[in-house]
């Protein structure tokens, strides 16, 4: 008789819909109860605390920020080596670090707490690039992967909804206390997807030959990597920098925006605007795993980058045009943010590594991309909090949202010259399409 664990591999290897979905929601889940440790801390406003003159919460979001930077510079060498054995043991480590942060958050008085949102911040920056590393090197990782991005997209919103409902169920639970109690109820959450994620096969020939093979670099790897299409990754990184900038300052004080724009605002905006912007990113971003060739799929990524920044940037004027209400504005702003986010953290990469046959992984370049955008975002928040301090939070995103649309379409162009020219050499991917027809 065979066992339940026998049945369920055999499943995974024989179904293809049933591995896509068990993925998706492995994935979905073990990120979106990773936000649980993270996020819901913003929901608080944490009045009368100040350190040093600065507002309080914006210290608590910097060191965080910090934390979380740190983490992603580490994960550059961790993820990219990362040996897939190891990878459940490390990922149920690093959550529960950042809940014995938490706890410590809640133990010592304000101000001085905020130093262990920076150890909280510390793990939880390789926690996607361990999920990820579960999904990679698959004909179907821009599918899979959306589970992931999906979960990055609305796990915030409707976990500061759930904040406000636990909150008023509550209200003796200090605000200080609330994040240790909100990690502590999406642990065992947490074990369990992390358990989904272990049980996730190991790629296929098929994959392999689709995809290449992903495999932990080497020092040496880097270097080849960076050699070969370093100035092009550059174009990217920077591109994701300004995006990742935007969308932590958009979500860290969404509560802040929404009280400037509108002031009777309904806590459930969170949950509405970002589900209906994942709703729209799942779908768009879904199709293009179902471009096989990768050049083309290469370039309909970078078509829906421009259309993403480009939407944020006119819904923007448009807002200040009063042609939109604020909750379109924000609707749209965090729809045209993600439609350029998430295909370069699921996609590009996926088809650079499979257009040249690098001997790389994703993580290794969505890290430095991570690494930097953290930079990005705790410099922003540092020059608002120094240099623009009479600007309204509103505002603020209003200017970088300009400045964000306009550098990435000079970017997306610079992108499109150098891989236009490396393409023009006879590409390695496409003799061996021919030879995957009888078994995709």
């Amino acid at each position: 008789m065979k066992s339940k664990s026998s049945v369920l591999n055999n499943q995974l290897n024989s179904s293809k819909p049933f591995f896509i979905a068990w993925s998706m929601i492995a994935a979905f889940g073990a990120y979106f109860c990773m936000y649980a440790f993270r996020k819901p801390f913003t929901a608080g406003t944490y009045a009368g605390h100040h350190f040093l003159e600065m507002d309080y919460k914006a210290v608590l979001i910097v060191a965080q920020a910090l934390g979380y930077m740190t983490s992603k510079f580490i994960g550059i060498k961790i993820i990219s080596e990362l040996k897939p054995k190891n990878r459940q043991k490390l990922i149920i480590s690093l959550i529960l670090f950042a809940e014995v942060s938490l706890l410590f958050f809640g133990l010592v008085p304000a101000p001085y707490n905020f130093i262990f949102l920076f150890f909280n911040g510390l793990p939880l920056g390789m926690v996607w690039g361990i999920v990820f590393n579960y999904l990679e090197g698959r004909r179907f990782t821009e599918v899979l992967g959306m589970g992931l991005s999906i979960s990055l997209i609305v796990s915030s919103g409707i976990l500061k909804t759930v904040y406000f409902t636990i909150h008023g169920w509550l209200p003796a639970v200090p605000e200080m206390w609330m994040p240790f109690l909100f990690g502590l109820f999406f642990l065992p959450l947490f074990l369990f997807f992390s358990w989904m994620l272990a049980r996730i096969p190991a790629p296929t020939e098929t994959d392999k030959l689709l995809r290449v093979e992903r495999v932990p670099m080497t020092k040496e790897d880097k270097k080849g990597v960076l050699n070969e299409v370093g100035a092009g990754v550059l174009c990217f990184v920077l591109m994701y920098v300004l995006l990742a900038t935007m969308r932590d300052f958009r979500d860290n004080f969404s509560v802040e925006i929404w009280n400037e724009i509108q002031p009777s605002w309904d806590k459930s905006v969170f949950s509405q605007t970002e589900m209906i912007s994942g709703l729209v990113v799942l779908i768009a971003v879904g199709c293009l795993s179902l471009i096989r060739n990768n050049i083309k799929g290469f370039w309909a990524t970078q078509w829906l980058i421009l259309f993403g920044v480009l939407l944020c940037g006119g819904s923007t004027l448009l807002f200040q045009l009063h042609q939109l209400t604020p909750f379109w504005w924000m609707l749209l702003t965090g729809m045209g943010l993600f439609l350029a986010y998430i295909p370069i953290q699921v996609a590009v990469f996926e088809r650079i590594i499979a257009l040249f046959k690098l001997k790389a992984n994703a993580g290794f370049f969505i890290y430095i991309c991570d690494a930097l955008g953290y930079m990005g975002s705790v410099g922003l928040l540092l020059y608002k909090e120094f240099f623009m301090r009479d600007m309204s939070w509103s505002k603020v995103l209003m200017h970088f949202s300009y400045l964000l649309t306009l550098t990435c379409v000079v970017l997306l162009l610079l992108v499109a010259l150098f891989f236009n020219r490396k393409m023009g050499r006879k590409n390695p991917t496409m003799n061996n399409l021919k030879k995957l027809q009888p078994l995709i």
